[in-house]
């Protein structure tokens, strides 16, 4: 299992499969509210929310851009660029921080953290009871301003799963706890890790608050043990992933209704952070800028809408829904290679291809002017050309499918310059 991070950051380099499969379990509940706690306890293991949404394209679109966080490791600044670009697509004002730099920092921070912290926890939970340990260890996450009873009264605590403990204190337990739990198969096991077998709960360690309504150490709506109430359905989901690079845009999508992924889709693609993602993939790959280099990168899910238009395109009968999108570093090479150089393009009628192009690529799919059947590849797969003006210029992009990954793939992209007309007509790959 997976170490606890120092900070929620650490966590969404290392995402794993079981947080995800929790967090993507509440997609086909996107829930309109008025005020943070009209969700409570476990109600947010099977729903997603985010206080004073109430229109549906407005959370579908909110839920995508912390989805991203989690499933691909986007930083907070990233997050935050896609809020404030929801924000104003949506015009939805009034909400909690709007009003000074200060408010939104911290509210784009809330519902980042929040939103991992419990991700994170649920996944953690469902691998905790599968590995069947002996003791489950409390660990304090070494907050800048700790609270008594986490640093102090349960820090070190070794206490066996089924504990009533767990069920109001599995962390986090109120507003940033950063605490964790760990598994032990025994008390010397445990004592590596940290714990104190020997430590005790006090008496009345679970009495309610009458201020608060809740023990002391949990927050209001925190006592409860995220991912408690779905864990064996993140388990049993999760462990039907492999290969998990190749799943990000599609993983455990399956469980959200037809309408819904078709508006999942869209609210992904329209994100910043997508378009800046692919034009950063492609300036890596041209040697523009350092940084890792990843295989292949998700352009986002096929919706049922989408799947159908390409299947009355190509004529095919096997299904494509629940495919993705997507760039691999290969492709983009033989993108580079075939149309960068303005000495072959322009005579082609066409521009060299540049890394900003790649940006451009979820409008295109989100919104072509045209979908064309642009034959077979040389290995028998079939093609389609997503084809789109911009800016004066048209744009096509030949996607394969990619069946054995069940991907849409880019194969190659080029521009024409001048008037518009069919990529079929022109192609070159």
């Amino acid at each position: 299992m997976p170490s606890q991070p120092s900070a929620v950051t650490g966590a969404f380099r290392r995402p794993f499969t079981e947080q995800v499969a929790f967090f993507r379990g509440k997609l086909g509940n996107l829930v309109p509210t008025q005020f943070w706690d009209d969700l409570e306890r476990e109600q947010h293991d099977t729903g997603f929310m985010v206080a004073g949404a109430q229109k549906a394209d407005l959370l579908s679109d909110l839920a995508m851009a912390v989805d991203r966080t989690i499933a691909e490791g986007k930083s907070l600044d990233a997050f935050r660029k896609d809020f404030r670009a929801i924000v104003q697509r949506h015009g939805w004002h009034g909400w909690t921080g709007e009003d000074t730099k200060g408010g939104r920092a911290w509210r784009t921070r809330t519902i980042y953290k929040t939103n991992a912290s419990t991700s994170y926890a649920a996944g953690r939970y469902a691998q905790l009871v599968d590995g069947n340990f002996a003791l489950w260890v409390y660990r304090h996450g070494g907050s800048k301003d700790p609270r008594h009873e986490h640093l102090h009264v349960f820090d070190g605590l070794c206490l066996p799963p089924d504990h009533p403990f767990w069920k109001i204190f599995f962390p986090p337990s109120d507003w940033g706890c950063s605490c964790y739990v760990v598994g032990a198969r025994s008390e010397r096991a445990a004592r590596r890790l940290g714990g104190d077998p020997d430590k005790k709960l006090p008496d009345g360690w679970d009495a309610i608050n009458p201020k608060t309504g809740v023990p002391n150490g949990a927050g209001r709506n925190w006592d409860y043990a995220p991912g408690a109430s779905v864990a064996p359905i993140v388990k049993a989901t999760a462990e039907k992933i492999r290969h998990w690079d190749y799943r990000i845009g599609k993983g455990f999508m399956e469980g959200v209704p037809e309408a819904m992924r078709d508006a999942l889709a869209e609210s992904y693609r329209a994100l910043p952070s997508v378009a800046d993602d692919a034009r950063r993939y492609a300036r890596r790959i041209w040697g523009e800028s350092e940084g890792m280099i990843e295989p292949l990168r998700t352009l986002g899910l096929v919706g049922p809408r989408q799947a159908e238009a390409i299947r009355t395109v190509i004529a095919g009968d096997t299904p494509i829904d629940l495919y993705d999108f997507s760039l691999a570093r290969h492709d983009l090479d033989h993108v580079r290679a075939a149309h960068g150089s303005a000495a072959t393009e322009a005579p082609r009628g066409q521009r060299a291809i540049v890394p900003d192009d790649f940006a451009a690529l979820p409008q295109i799919i989100a919104r072509p002017d045209a979908i064309e059947p642009a034959g077979m590849s040389k290995d028998g797969e079939q093609l389609v050309n997503f084809v789109k003006r911009i800016g004066g210029e048209t744009y096509v992009a030949t996607f394969v499918i990619r069946r054995g990954r069940r991907t849409v793939a880019l194969v190659t992209m080029y521009v024409r310059v001048g008037k518009g007309g069919s990529g079929a007509a022109t192609q070159r790959r």
